[in-house]
């Protein structure tokens, strides 16, 4: 499958920087999408490739000034954060205008855990964010919702096969690169770890309950939850703070960011599963919020909830030159005007609020309050985004 939008945004990256980053998950297709733009690339050489769980690029990296200095055109590194190292030696050949090179660089954690890239190659490195498949790739939201967007869940067979694939890839997760970023618990600890956070899924996150149900502190729990930001697994969205007279959460809310991960921990193989689960309001929500962030292609800081203890709240809220588009996410046949609603709207700078349920009729509910069906919303921001009819 061609991801034209990561594709062309790698592209134009590139006219502006001497180095690009594409991060995401592990399996959300980073090499696949690499190896699509090297096919079209005059100035690349397979010797040009270093993938770091390969030993024999670890091996011709022993001493990676030497090695790196010796290649022209663009230069691709998988798999960086193995390799922290390099990117002083990345700033030292970036900056010597003598070297006819570019780089590409590929890795499973966040930018913000990968922190020697912010300091070492401010200025001279983009940052691409790869997802795993979005309604914009499939145009399937049944399937998409059930199985999740990682290529190989997604693409399976059968719906047996693609909670197969997602059992092994949390085994893998839990047993081999937890481990390595600090998480250093038995993997079935770990499993029921990330289970219970599972069930935190569209709760606000509350560390010393979930430390006096896993046996640990509060701060080692926080240290996790923010490690498995940092590989993008969870999503915790931040508070919207108004200045208002009313209590306001300040409290994250936590989701897994893959609803096909989300369904595994609760274990759930089908979409009948799904449908007859308690999580299912949760599952939607979550699900729908992630697709919606994708569509407008928003970072992670421009996003928010917004909720009082009095009991109103937004689900989302996205934040656009100074103004916010707010968003409730409802599991329901014909969602209808609800108080809380109208006190998002009487307290925040919202230009509109988008009730967004999994049918196809769009209504409006009043001047400022619009029913969307998630499938034709996506579409409509996806021609206003690319230009397309």
């Amino acid at each position: 499958m061609q991801r034209h939008h990561f594709l062309e945004k790698i592209a134009r990256y590139f006219r502006t920087h001497t180095v690009v980053a594409i991060l995401g998950p592990r399996q959300c297709g980073k090499t696949t999408l690499t190896k699509q733009y090297i096919r079209h690339i005059q100035d690349f050489s397979e010797e040009n490739y270093f993938d770091l769980e390969d030993p024999i690029a670890l091996q011709r990296l022993e001493n990676p000034m030497l090695s790196l200095r010796a290649l022209f055109g663009l230069v691709v590194i998988d798999e960086i954060q193995r390799r922290p190292e390099l990117f002083p030696i990345l700033r030292v050949l970036v900056d010597d205008h003598e070297q006819k090179q570019r780089f590409l660089i590929l890795g499973s954690a966040s930018r913000d855990l990968l922190q020697q890239s912010s300091e070492t190659l401010a200025g001279r490195i983009a940052y691409i964010e790869l997802t795993p498949f979005a309604f914009q790739e499939t145009k399937n939201l049944p399937a998409l919702w059930s199985r999740g967007g990682f290529p190989m869940s997604y693409l399976a067979k059968t719906e047996a096969d693609s909670f197969d694939w997602r059992e092994f890839y949390i085994r893998t997760v839990h047993e081999q690169d937890f481990p390595n970023l600090g998480i250093n618990i038995a993997p079935h600890a770990l499993r029921r770890f990330w289970t219970m956070l599972s069930h935190y899924h569209g709760n606000l996150f509350n560390a010393a309950e979930l430390g006096r149900s896993f046996g640990a502190a509060d701060t080692t729990i926080r240290r996790y939850v923010d490690l498995l930001t940092s590989t993008f697994m969870i999503r915790q969205l931040q508070p919207w703070h108004a200045n208002i007279k009313k209590r306001q959460v300040k409290a994250p809310k936590v989701y897994m960011r893959d609803s096909g991960i989300l369904h595994s921990m609760l274990n759930l193989t089908t979409h009948a599963d799904v449908l007859q689960h308690p999580k299912l309001g949760a599952s939607w929500e979550g699900f729908a919020l992630e697709e919606i962030i994708r569509a407008h292609q928003a970072r992670s800081e421009d996003c928010y909830f917004w909720s009082t203890y009095s009991g109103a709240e937004v689900d989302l809220l996205l934040q656009k030159k100074g103004a916010f588009i707010a968003f409730e996410c409802k599991f329901s046949d014909a969602p209808k005007l609800t108080k809380s609603m109208h006190s998002a709207l009487q307290d925040l700078p919202i230009e509109h609020l988008f009730v967004v349920y999994p049918g196809k009729q769009d209504y409006p509910l009043s001047e400022k309050i619009t029913v969307k069906g998630l499938e034709s919303y996506l579409l409509e921001v996806t021609k206003e985004i690319t230009g397309t009819q």
